[in-house]
């Protein structure tokens, strides 16, 4: 009996010898040691990343299937290389910062089957992707990202009906149990694990379809998974018709049975495909620093030294009203001119023909009462740009004649609308665009576009796209509240820059709101749009409103002028989603300070320790002492500070605050 026992031991000691050599595992760790990621090798690629104590995925899973290669699950580890970089970049068009601190231990798996996996980890969240040496026709007609959580979160789902979007959301709490497989959300969103938030994004997207998460179908708790959050993805387009006649939704006729395509060369290094990227945070307002989609970007291909931020005057918002005019307000050469003038007075570098200026079905069709040419003229006898708003399809069918056009014409860049899509051919247009702007020297804004993904650092003439429920859903909608502002600059611009249109001048209190298309208004105050001037990032940023209402508005519109759209630092002061932001930013010598808050009544005090030694002339944008009752009401101080002080501050609900700091020479 005893050796029945004893060989019964041997033999299930043996099994767990036999099983724990099957199942293989690697570590890297963060340049500060608290990030530690595990990939475990068994009969597949499963990855588990903690952060101090505490767990932020646990055995998730990657894999990814490829016509005519062998299975991962069924691959070897053929080698193991691990690499450590530490160097500052400095972007050709900054947004955060002047420079970018790029510090990553990094492990890749080489495996038999010409795949192979990286994983970089950096002190702020960490990223894999996958790469293949193989050539020829590349078919992936497979990829399996499967999130795995061991608790029961809460999820900021920007939940989507179709792969048909504009990816303009808002950030629904759900928690991961209540998450259906049919429910599924754009990029980026965030997981609350209660010790620390996940921001799930990707970059490096290029030549392939773009990820959304799906909820899991098992809901045991019990269950391996159940509490998971899987990647899905949009196959390819063949096929697509205009959607009821429409010059700008299409219905998808046919779809490939497959992810992605492409064609590479016997002399090609092969391909990496696009990282997966986890940004961390234990301080919500890191969430605000966070470089990681940029980091993880394929690197500038272009000399960018022409692109110039900016602010801009934009004509849809405000519907073209313009009053106190002695001429016809509307889409007109006239209309047009008095934007250039309002923009030249300001300082503004560029306006925005958009809608309306070209026939729908040609780009090069203009219409009657619209002479580009002498527009672009004039806008350079006044130093302003002008940009041209272009539907997607139709400059697609004329891409090199039109942008041949504009050039010649002299005009600045394009604004490119209704994309809708993120299948790998309409991202390869984005790519297509981007370059052959960049052959003009045209800057290009996406909208109606998926979020940011990497290609802004690979081209920076890309300077800015939408992917955001912005302002201008505040002229058919009444969602677009102090809170949601609170939560964008924490998810949707740690993708990259939003063109969130701010700058409205007709302000109200959520009980006074009123939805119009033609004169829209904000739902917050005069000073909580200033503020988000200097909160949300965007180096082209609109200013929406009409140039009579900022004529009217001289204070404020002065103000405004005088904030720039990229940034030299910044200093995040305190920051909570959905509560508040204080953040400090310098351009050069100056520092501006914006404040935003949500529907309480908010007193903050503000600590100046990050400026320089000696005086600073602070001008401050405060909420009126009505601002809770008449939203446009606002005061502005003038006062002279150092790093010393502390002044404090009230905001009224839906509230902001703003500041311009100037040395005192």
């Amino acid at each position: 009996m005893f050796s029945l026992l004893r060989i019964a031991l041997v033999i299930v000691l043996s099994l767990s010898f036999s099983c724990s050599l099957l199942a293989t595992q690697y570590q890297v760790t963060s340049p500060n040691g608290r990030l530690i990621v595990t990939v475990t090798l068994d009969e597949g690629i499963n990855y588990s990343a903690k952060l101090g104590d505490n767990d932020i995925l646990k055995n998730a899973y990657a894999d990814m299937s490829i016509q005519g290669l062998n299975s991962l699950a069924k691959a070897k580890v053929v080698d193991v290389s691990r690499n450590r970089v530490n160097r500052r970049i400095t972007p050709q068009v900054k947004q955060k910062s002047a420079e970018i601190v790029e510090h990553y231990h990094e492990l890749t798996l080489t495996f038999d089957n010409q795949q192979s996996i990286s994983f970089r980890v950096f002190d702020e969240g960490f990223a894999y992707r996958f790469l293949t040496t193989a050539t020829g026709e590349i078919v992936v007609t497979n990829e399996q990202a499967e999130m795995r959580f061991d608790d029961d979160h809460q999820v900021l789902f920007p939940q989507e009906s179709s792969f048909i979007s504009h990816n303009e959301r808002l950030y629904l709490p759900k928690k991961l149990s209540q998450i259906e497989s049919a429910q599924f959300a754009s990029l980026p969103l965030l997981v609350d694990a209660g010790h620390s938030k996940i921001v799930i994004s990707e970059t490096g997207l290029r030549a392939y379809p773009g990820m959304w998460l799906a909820g899991s179908a098992n809901h045991d708790a019990n269950s391996s998974g159940s509490l998971s959050l899987n990647a899905i993805f949009p196959k390819q387009v063949l096929l697509a018709e205009p959607k009821n006649g429409s010059d700008r939704n299409e219905k998808i006729l046919t779809r490939a049975s497959y992810l992605a395509k492409n064609q590479l060369s016997d002399s090609s290094n092969g391909r990496a495909f696009p990282w997966r990227v986890f940004a961390l945070s234990e301080q919500d307002a890191q969430l605000l620093t966070n470089q990681l989609t940029y980091l993880l970007a394929d690197e500038t291909v272009i000399d960018a030294s022409w692109v110039e931020p900016g602010k801009v005057a934009w004509d849809w918002w405000n519907a073209n009203n313009l009053y106190g005019v002695d001429f016809k307000a509307g889409i007109n050469t006239q209309t047009y001119k008095h934007y250039i003038d309002f923009a030249a007075e300001f300082g503004l570098e560029y306006i925005i023909l958009d809608e309306g200026w070209h026939h729908l079905d040609n780009v090069l069709s203009v219409v009657d009462d619209i002479n580009v040419q002498e527009i672009v003229d004039y806008g350079k006898q006044k130093n302003v740009g002008v940009i041209l708003w272009v539907i997607w399809k139709t400059l697609d069918q004329q891409l090199a004649p039109a942008l041949d056009t504009f050039a010649k014409w002299g005009a600045a860049g394009i604004k490119v609308d209704f994309m809708q899509r993120d299948d790998q051919a309409m991202v390869e247009y984005y790519w297509k665009v981007a370059d052959e702007a960049a052959q003009r020297k045209l800057l290009v804004n996406f909208h109606g576009s998926y979020k940011p993904a990497g290609l802004r650092r690979t081209y920076p003439n890309v300077i800015t796209r939408e992917g955001v429920r912005g302002l201008e859903h505040n002229k058919w909608a009444n969602y677009i509240t102090s809170e949601h502002n609170l939560t964008l600059p924490f998810i949707r611009q740690l993708a990259g820059p939003m063109d969130y249109t701010p700058g409205a001048m007709v302000n109200s209190q959520p009980e006074n709101f009123q939805i119009n298309f033609n004169r829209p208004m904000s739902k917050t105050t005069r000073a909580h749009q200033v503020a988000l001037y200097v909160v949300f990032e965007s180096p082209l940023q609109m200013l929406a409103d009409s140039p009579s209402n900022y004529l009217k508005e001289r204070e404020t519109t002065e103000f405004i002028s005088q904030i720039p759209t990229v940034w030299d630092e910044t200093v995040v002061q305190s920051a909570k989603l959905g509560d508040h932001i204080i953040i400090a930013r310098r351009s050069g010598d100056d520092w501006f300070i914006g404040v935003m808050g949500n529907a309480k009544v908010r007193e903050f005090t503000i600590d100046l320790s990050f400026l320089g030694r000696g005086a600073y002339h602070m001008v401050s944008f405060n909420d009126g002492i009505n601002a809770a009752r008449y939203a446009s009401d606002y005061r502005i101080n003038v006062e002279q500070v150092s790093r010393k002080d502390r002044p404090s501050i009230v905001l009224a609900p839906n509230g902001g605050w703003a500041a311009r700091l100037t040395k005192v020479k």
